[in-house]
C-alpha cells in the first residue's frame, strides 16, 4: 500500500505561470518499506513523484540473491526538455546550448552536429549495477528487512541499460585515515538509465500489479536520475555593434604612479629653481631695504663727521711700494689657474660614488686611490708650490705692507668702507698706490688665514698623512679636518665672486690693467682706454676653459702614469 509521508522540496515552476514542481502530494512511498528503510522509501517517494507529472518511468533491473534489495521506478525528466540519450541502435547527439561566435560575423559555437552522447558497454553497465546492489544491501543490513531472496543473472541489467550512457563521479579524500579515496572505484562511474520501450514499460507494469507481495517484501533499489535537461539551441546573432562597458563614478581603479624626478642633492631641478627664484626675490628686497637704511644712517650728521675722519682707507708705512710688479700678475693668474681647477675636482670626489679609474704609487702598492682624488691632491701641491713661491716675494719686495694692516686704524675704515659699498656711493679707491681697508682685510684673510687652513685640512685628509702615527692621528681627528675643508673651499669661492664683481664694477679696464698688464699710474684715470689688461685675462679665461674641459681621465691617465700605475675599476 502506498502512502504520501514524504514530500519533495518543490522549486520554481517550470513554465510561465505554472505551479512549483514536482506537484504536492507526488511519491508514493510504499508503507512496509518506509518503516524499514526510510532512506529507500524517500528514494520511492522521488521516483513517485516523477510519475505524478508524467515522467515515463525505466525498467529497474530484477536482481535476486541479494538481501535487502528492492525494485523502484526511475525518474525522468519531462519529454519536453529532456535531452536525447544513446539507445541500443546506436549513439545519438546531445543537444549543447550554443554561444557567441568565435570569430566576427561567424556561426554560433559549437556547431550542431557536435558532442555526441557517449554510450556504456554491457560489461561496465553490469558492473555499476552489481556496485549500486551491494550498496543497498549494506545498508539494509545495518536495518533488517523481510526480503525476499532475488536470482542474479545476466538478465538483470537490461539491454537498453547496459548500453546507456555513464555519468563519471569524481572522487575525494578518504572517509577514515589511510584509507582509499572515496566513493570506491567500481560506484565511480554510474549507468545512466535510458528511455524505456513503451512495450518493456507496460509489461513491467502489469508484472508490478501482478506480484503485490513481492513488491512489498522486496527493498526498492533506486535508479540513477538522468542529467539535467539542456535547453535547445538558439541560433544567436553576434552583436552589431562594439559593446562597451561604463565601470561607473564608484569603480576602483589604481592610477599609473608618475616616476620619481631625479634630485641633485637633496631637490629635484623644479625645486631647485623654485629655491633660486624665491631666494633670489628674498635677497633683492633684503638688499634693497639695507640700502635704503644705510643710505638714512648716512644723512645724519653723526655719520657724516664719521665719514670725514675715516674716509675707507689710511696711509701705508714709510717705504711701501707703488705699483704692481709682473711677477705679481703672473702669480695671480697661475692661483686663479690652480684654484678654479682644484675646486672641481674637490667638487666631483664629493659626488663621485663609483670611481672608474685609480692610480697607486709606485712605492706604495697599497696606497691605491681613485684618479680624481689624485688630480686633487697633484693641483694642491702645485698650488702649495706657487703660494709658498708668492708669500717669499712678498716679503722680500715689500708688498706684504700692502695687504698685511700696520695700524689699527684698519678696522674703521673697514667699516666706513662697507658702509659706502652698500649705500651704493662707493668709495674712490686707486688699487696700484693702495688698498682700502676693506680690500686689505679681505686680502690678508685669504692668503694668511683660508690658505693655510685649506693646507693643512686637506693634508690630513690626503694619503701623505702618516697614518701610522696613532698619537698624531688621535690629537687632529680626521672628521675634523672634513668639517672645515669644505667651508673653507665655500669661502674661497664667495671670496673669488665678489673679488670678480668689483673688479668689473669699479672700473673693468683699469684693473685689469693693474693685474694682468702691470701698468698703472697714481691718477686713478690714467690708462682708462688702455686694453692690454682686458685681451691678457680672456686668454687665460681660454686657458683655464680649456683646462676644465681636458680634465678627464683620458688626458690625465697618461700623465698620472708617470707618477705611478693607472687601472680600472
Amino acid at each position: 500500500m502506498a502512502t504520501y509521508g514524504s514530500a519533495l522540496r518543490r522549486g520554481l515552476p517550470r513554465s510561465p505561470g505554472g505551479d512549483p514542481w514536482p506537484p504536492a502530494g507526488a511519491a508514493p512511498v510504499d508503507a512496509g518499506i518506509a518503516e524499514a528503510s526510510p532512506g529507500l522509501a524517500i528514494a520511492s517517494d522521488a521516483a513517485g513523484a516523477a510519475a505524478a507529472v508524467g515522467a515515463t518511468p525505466v525498467e529497474a533491473p530484477q536482481s535476486t540473491g541479494v538481501t535487502g534489495s528492492a525494485q523502484a521506478d526511475a525518474v525522468r525528466a519531462p519529454a519536453d526538455e529532456a535531452v536525447p540519450l544513446a539507445s541500443a541502435a546506436g549513439a545519438a547527439p546531445v543537444a549543447v546550448r550554443r554561444g557567441l561566435p568565435r570569430v566576427a560575423g561567424g556561426d554560433p559555437w559549437p556547431e550542431i552536429a557536435e558532442a555526441p552522447a557517449k554510450t556504456a558497454t554491457p560489461a561496465v553497465a553490469e558492473e555499476a549495477a552489481i556496485a549500486t546492489a551491494a550498496a543497498v544491501a549494506s545498508s539494509a543490513e545495518a536495518a533488517p528487512v523481510s526480503a525476499a531472496p532475488v536470482a542474479a543473472s545476466s538478465a538483470a541489467v537490461p539491454a537498453s541499460t547496459a548500453e546507456a550512457s555513464t555519468v563519471p563521479v569524481r572522487r575525494g579524500l578518504p572517509r577514515e585515515p589511510g584509507g582509499a579515496a572515496w566513493p570506491d572505484l567500481a560506484a565511480a562511474r554510474m549507468p545512466a538509465p535510458a528511455a524505456a520501450a513503451p512495450a518493456e514499460a507496460a509489461a513491467a507494469t502489469s508484472a508490478a500489479d501482478a506480484t503485490p507481495a513481492a513488491a512489498g517484501s522486496a527493498v526498492a533499489m533506486p535508479a540513477e536520475t538522468p542529467p539535467a535537461a539542456v535547453a535547445p539551441a538558439r541560433d544567436l546573432a553576434p552583436l552589431p555593434f562594439t559593446p562597451t562597458v561604463w565601470p561607473g563614478r564608484a569603480a576602483s581603479h589604481r592610477p599609473v604612479a608618475k616616476p620619481e624626478p631625479a634630485r641633485i642633492g637633496p631637490f629635484t631641478k623644479a625645486q631647485w629653481a623654485g629655491a633660486v627664484i624665491v631666494g633670489g626675490a628674498a635677497l633683492l628686497f633684503a638688499a634693497g631695504m639695507a640700502v635704503l637704511l644705510v643710505r638714512f644712517l648716512l644723512s645724519l650728521p653723526a655719520l657724516q663727521d664719521f665719514l670725514v675722519t675715516y674716509p675707507g682707507e689710511y696711509h701705508l708705512p714709510d717705504g711701501a711700494p707703488v705699483g704692481l710688479p709682473a711677477w705679481l700678475g703672473w702669480q695671480h693668474f697661475f692661483n686663479v689657474f690652480l684654484m678654479v681647477l682644484i675646486i672641481r675636482s674637490g667638487l666631483t670626489i664629493r659626488h663621485e660614488k663609483r670611481p672608474a679609474v685609480f692610480w697607486t704609487p709606485k712605492r706604495n702598492p697599497k696606497g691605491k686611490t681613485s684618479l680624481t682624488i689624485w688630480f686633487h691632491q697633484s693641483l694642491d701641491l702645485l698650488w702649495i708650490l706657487n703660494g709658498l713661491v708668492f708669500v717669499v716675494l712678498l716679503f722680500v719686495t715689500g708688498q706684504w705692507m700692502r695687504i698685511v694692516p700696520t695700524s689699527w686704524e684698519v678696522i674703521p675704515n673697514a667699516v666706513s668702507a662697507a658702509l659706502q659699498y652698500v649705500s651704493l656711493d662707493w668709495p674712490t679707491e686707486n688699487g696700484w698706490v693702495n688698498y682700502n681697508a676693506l680690500q686689505q682685510l679681505a686680502y690678508f684673510s685669504t692668503v694668511f688665514i683660508a690658505a693655510p687652513l685649506a693646507i693643512v685640512t686637506g693634508f690630513r685628509m690626503s694619503g701623505l698623512w702618516p697614518k701610522k702615527n696613532e698619537k698624531l692621528s688621535a690629537a687632529y681627528p680626521i672628521e675634523w679636518a672634513r668639517k672645515l675643508h669644505f667651508p673653507t673651499m665655500l669661502f674661497f669661492v664667495v671670496f673669488i665672486v665678489i673679488h670678480v664683481f668689483l673688479v668689473f664694477a669699479t672700473g673693468a679696464l683699469r684693473n685689469l690693467n693693474h693685474m694682468y698688464a702691470a701698468q698703472g699710474s697714481v691718477d686713478p684715470n690714467a690708462y682708462a682706454d688702455n686694453w692690454t689688461g682686458f685681451w691678457f685675462f680672456v686668454a687665460s679665461l681660454v686657458v683655464i676653459a680649456v683646462a676644465w674641459v681636458a680634465a678627464r681621465p683620458l688626458v690625465l691617465a697618461p700623465i698620472a702614469r708617470m707618477f705611478g700605475t693607472v687601472s680600472g675599476r
